[in-house]
């Protein structure tokens, strides 16, 4: 722990600082600045690592973070998110919700590879939207390879060189499912692209993003036919297309994060839910026998999503055969190396080093150090601890956000002290034991749906 105390908090630029320190106070994980705030998980970072690197190789992953709300596994995402941008990986990230499945109908399913396109990012575009500049890259790319051979670019035989190059780096694309179409959409854009036509690199970024409802609207937009547009039905098929190109653009993979996944789990009506259990199942056998080269999923849900035998996973029998732990997996004992990654509770220390870190962040953002010291840092922790099943069910989201309104009300209110502020919140419900009662007052009673709308979002 004094370790951690001594070390110095690197200077963070103020529009990360702001927002890092805003998603905090708000419970909501950070887009940027994570790693300034990682403290623990050394194990889960370093297994899901491994698996960067299974993808960098050309095989598969799959994972499922599994963990209570508020324990972290969204953050968790997001910093891996940003280790595999780092590290020359394309990511892109969905949170699932009424509208946003992995199988629907009326275009719940598309909808998701939309999301999921649209936070397509790169290390030159972290923040998401990079198809249009990945394309770009990979086709300059191109021309300097055909430069690179001796080939001017005013000479006739330039074009007929890059040509042939597109045509090569897409053929083995063509073999599988709708790689066909998908390598003709690509040759259009890189054709209006060396033309300057807008009109037709807008048309193709379209089709690719899936924003198409027909075919005949695409034929007319593009201005050939197309066999196949994105849809409900195929959408993964074309992401583990993307994860294929990613490699031949010179990228080391496509990793994806699916967060939210407890939406899933609340879908009333059993087809439609075992539906897209199935997908899952379908995404999990792709990847681990080596039908998905290049792509890693990874999906965050709760221990109810997972484990419930009437409405999670484990209700439907293929994937509670794969996912259920092995009967030697005993308490106590950790294995990563599976698929399914139980998110422990934080350690006392760990908790103790997280809060000193934001101390010091909150110092660099507002220019004062805060009117608080080690020893009450230690009661702050001790108080939330000291809470009736804390022990086990403290979160980080819980605590950090009663710290950061103490640290705000103290900063605001000269004449408080701490013994005042913390004194008067001993008493409180915790955020998770409100959300249990509110869960539990709204959970089904069973599968029989008496309405006419498919799900309703509470």
């Amino acid at each position: 722990m004094e370790q951690i105390r001594q070390n110095e908090i690197p200077k963070v630029p103020k529009r990360i600082l702001t927002s890092l320190l805003s998603s905090v106070s708000a419970g909501v994980v950070p887009r940027a600045g994570a790693p300034y705030i990682a403290i623990g998980r050394q194990d889960e970072i370093a297994a899901l690592l491994s698996d960067l690197e299974a993808v960098n190789e050309g095989g598969g992953s799959m994972r499922f973070l599994i963990g209570r709300y508020g324990s972290g596994k969204s953050f968790l995402m997001q910093l891996i998110r940003g280790y595999a941008l780092e590290r020359g990986f394309l990511t892109a990230d969905a949170d699932l919700s009424p509208e946003r499945r992995l199988y629907g109908t009326g275009g719940s399913g598309v909808a998701t590879y939309r999301e999921l396109m649209k936070n397509l990012a790169s290390k030159a575009s972290p923040d998401g939207g990079a198809l249009p500049r990945l394309l770009a890259r990979w086709i300059n790319d191109l021309q300097t390879a055909v430069l690179d051979t001796g080939i001017s670019a005013k000479e006739e035989a330039f074009s007929d060189a890059l040509n042939r190059r597109v045509a090569d780096t897409l053929r083995e694309m063509e073999f599988l499912v709708g790689g066909f179409d998908f390598s003709r959409v690509i040759v259009a854009y890189y054709r209006a692209y060396v033309a300057g036509d807008d009109d037709r690199k807008s048309a193709c970024l379209r089709w690719l993003r899936g924003e198409y409802a027909t075919k005949t609207e695409a034929r007319q937009a593009l201005g050939f036919s197309v066999s196949v547009i994105i849809d409900d039905d195929n959408w993964y098929d074309f992401l583990k297309l993307w994860a294929a190109l990613s490699r031949t653009m010179g990228y080391r993979g496509l990793v994806v994060f699916v967060d939210e996944c407890v939406n899933l789990y609340k879908i009333s009506h059993r087809v439609s839910r075992e539906n897209n259990y199935e997908k899952i199942l379908s995404m999990f056998n792709d990847t681990l026998q080596g039908r998905a080269p290049g792509l890693a999923l990874v999906f965050g849900g709760t221990p109810q999503f997972l484990e419930d035998t009437r409405r999670g996973l484990f209700s439907y029998e293929a994937l509670r055969s794969r996912l259920c732990d092995s009967r030697f997996a005993l308490e106590g004992f950790k294995n990563l190396i599976g698929p399914v990654i139980r998110l422990r509770r934080l350690s006392d220390d760990e908790l103790f080093a997280l809060i000193s870190r934001v101390t010091k962040l909150y110092a660099q953002n507002y220019g004062q150090q805060p009117r608080i010291t080690e020893e009450q840092m230690v009661e702050f922790l001790r108080i939330c601890l000291g809470r009736a099943g804390a022990d086990s069910m403290i979160t980080p989201r819980e605590m950090l956000r009663d710290y950061m309104t103490v640290l705000n009300i103290l900063m605001q209110n000269p004449e408080a002290s701490f013994e005042e502020v913390v004194g008067s919140a001993v008493t409180l419900k915790t955020e998770q034991e409100l959300l249990e009662e509110r869960e539990a007052a709204e959970k089904p009673t069973d599968d029989t749906h008496r309405f006419t709308i498919d799900e309703i979002e509470f």
